[in-house]
């Protein structure tokens, strides 16, 4: 027998995007129903990222979503008595000669949004985390970067979310959606919900999820692997370190070491089985900025793989689809989930609640951007 259920919104996804849109709708007084494929909230993209965010960007939008949303991890467990494992281990950027004054402008403007940014020469950035500087030109080093738990951070909107009423539904995977007239119909296994509005929280299946309601969303899976030391490697903690040339990173977690760095012509699609041959194509490229990471010994256990859900431009699909009243995109956020999932939250609610969005200027976000020619991509994409 099919169930029937009526609500104000439905939010597609209980990932840390669309945990943040259930709550903060539903502090805004709507009744809200949240269908999540997996069996838990955080089991997508979130769950299997690297878990950092930053504020240092290239542009003012990317700093703005991503410094208010750090701020508000950073505050969660003061304002809601709710941890999200923020920690302000900070984030130190190695800059290469011929991208070192383009970096600096981009330290201006993160400045200019109240961003704690410092610029460090090699020798001050060598005393963070060791490496070799041949054809660095110094480095920047963010103190309020850090990393979140996405487990805590989507469980703990979920936890907020239903204390306000939020029903939240796992194992219902939506495989219709239809207008109605005055809103959408979706179902979901042997349900049917009828809502006003839909959020498209789906991560990388965010394409899939608009394509039921007739809309191009330019979404996909790209994989990204993590590799992992054994307990132990480590003798003393290192902060999320990027060699912007080559695109390694790397970061400690308890006493272990995590890196990775993105494949070149990565197939898209959903993919989480580790790439291992490409783990030494990382580890020759890594050690030779970082030598030591060579001597390392793995652990293939804590090895894994997760997925980016990439846009043309590496920017979200944020904000109520035109052609479509009361469908709204929260998807496509390139790896930047985590880092601008709280504002997301925020604008969502925003854009239902008052009509539109008004804190901030999201026009290069919406879906319509793409309708001439595919935008070109922001700068500092990691």
């Amino acid at each position: 027998m099919t169930e029937h259920n009526r609500t104000d919104v439905v939010v597609v996804g209980a990932g840390v995007v669309g945990a943040s849109c259930a709550f903060h709708l539903a502090r805004a007084g709507l009744d809200v129903t949240v269908l999540e494929t997996f069996e838990g909230p955080a089991e997508g993209s979130s769950g299997r990222s690297f878990a950092s965010v930053r504020a240092q960007w290239a542009d003012a939008l990317n700093i703005e979503l991503s410094w208010r949303s750090i701020r508000t991890y950073r505050d969660f467990e003061r304002n809601h008595g709710l941890a999200v494992g923020y920690r302000a281990s900070g984030y130190l950027l190695l800059v290469p000669d011929h991208a070192w004054a383009d970096h600096l402008k981009a330290v201006d403007l993160q400045r200019e949004h109240g961003v704690p940014v410092d610029v460090l020469d090699t020798a001050a950035a060598q005393a963070i985390t060791p490496f070799d500087a041949t054809g660095i030109a110094g480095a920047t080093w963010g103190p309020a970067d850090g990393v979140v738990d996405p487990h805590l951070a989507a469980g703990a909107w979920l936890t907020m979310a239903r204390a306000l009423g939020t029903k939240v539904r796992f194992r219902r995977r939506v495989t219709a959606a239809e207008p109605t007239g005055t809103g959408w119909r979706l179902r979901a296994g042997d349900e049917t919900h009828t809502c006003r509005y839909v959020v498209n929280a789906a991560g990388g299946w965010g394409g899939e999820v608009a394509a039921l309601a007739g809309l191009d969303v330019p979404v996909a899976h790209s994989r990204r692997n993590v590799y992992a030391t054994a307990p132990g490697a480590l003798d003393h903690p290192l902060p999320m370190t990027i060699d912007t040339g080559t695109g390694v990173y790397l970061r400690s977690e308890g006493d272990r070491l995590l890196f990775a760095g993105a494949k070149p012509g990565e197939v898209d699609g959903y993919d989480v089985s580790v790439d291992w041959p490409w783990m030494e194509q990382i580890l020759e490229t890594g050690s030779a900025r970082f030598p030591w990471l060579a001597d390392l010994p793995l652990d293939r256990t804590g090895c894994w793989a997760g997925t980016y859900e990439n846009t043309p431009d590496h920017l979200p699909v944020l904000g109520e689809a035109a052609g479509a009243p009361g469908w709204v995109n929260a998807c496509g956020f390139s790896g930047h989930g985590v880092i601008q999932a709280p504002v997301a939250g925020e604008l969502v609610a925003e854009e239902i609640v008052e009509g539109g969005v008004h804190s901030v200027d999201i026009g290069a976000l919406r879906l319509e951007r793409f309708a001439d020619a595919r935008a070109e991509s922001t700068g500092m994409v990691f």
